[in-house]
């Protein structure tokens, strides 16, 4: 991101890295930081929609597309809402509603 975050805007961003890479993890490479930058990527977009109120439905709909079409792996639509009602509730619990 370009430019300077809030500091609580910042320690979501920082979270939301966090889930992606320990807790979606759609191949499996968390056990092992030689690849941590894997999901950086997406990690903008995901951000912006927990800042700008998405819903958990539709964060998990932007994990899925990306494991399903830009990975070629099988859906895993039960996890991917798991991990994004993760994330919102990480939003709430760093002050941001």
């Amino acid at each position: 991101m370009g430019s300077k975050l809030p500091q609580d805007q910042l320690e979501l961003y920082k979270r939301i890295d966090e889930i992606l890479f320990y807790k979606w993890d759609p191949i499996g490479i968390s056990n092992g930081d030689w690849a941590r930058d894997e999901y950086q990527s997406y990690l903008p977009r995901v951000f912006k929609m927990a800042i700008e109120n998405g819903s958990a439905k539709e964060i998990a709909n932007y994990l899925t597309k990306i494991s399903t079409e830009y990975m070629g792996l099988s859906e895993a639509k039960e996890h991917d809402l798991a991990v994004a009602k993760l994330i919102l509730e990480v939003k709430n619990s760093v002050g941001l509603s």
